[in-house]
């Protein structure tokens, strides 16, 4: 079942990076784009940041706990040892970040892409990644210490990262 769920996921980014799709305008409501200039504290705890972006930020030991990260993107940015315990970063998308040391107890990642993305010796507890793509060698990581059921979804973290 996992293989043919990776198969079929792997089929569907082939063809969105593939295929030309339509262009449309951003709007500044739509997308947030989140500078070191704008950032003046670490601590993002139970914020609406929807669709947010950030881009090369150092947010290492930063406090998102309970923070609405749907869609978010995280390029490059150093999360080492942050807080992300029960965020909401459902279809969200990681490239080339830090999650490492972070704790993502009780985190939905549905869907999320965290690709090229450290996750070592993160906790992920009670952590729904159902969907997600995530780097083989981080999955082989994370399901060395995975556990437990998110409260929110009631998907077992095992296997929704396809645990053996």
């Amino acid at each position: 079942m996992f293989r043919i769920r990776t198969a079929i996921l792997c089929t569907l980014l082939a063809l969105f990076l593939l295929l030309p799709l339509p262009a449309h305008a951003a709007s500044s409501a739509a997308t947030r784009a989140i500078d070191d200039e704008d950032i003046v504290t670490q601590d993002f705890s139970g914020q609406d940041l929807r669709e947010a972006e950030f881009s090369n930020n150092q947010l290492a030991g930063a406090n998102f706990s309970e923070a609405d990260l749907t869609a978010v993107v995280f390029n490059g940015v150093d999360l080492t040892g942050a807080s992300l315990k029960n965020v909401d970063m459902t279809g969200g998308m990681a490239y080339l970040s830090s999650f490492a040391e972070a704790d993502l107890s009780g985190a939905i990642l549905t869907e999320a892409m965290l690709l090229q993305s450290s996750l070592r010796d993160a906790t992920v507890t009670d952590a729904d990644f159902s969907f997600a793509v995530i780097d083989k060698d981080q999955v082989k990581i994370l399901c060395e210490t995975a556990s437990g059921v998110n409260p929110v979804t009631g998907v077992d973290t095992r296997d929704s990262l396809g645990c053996p």
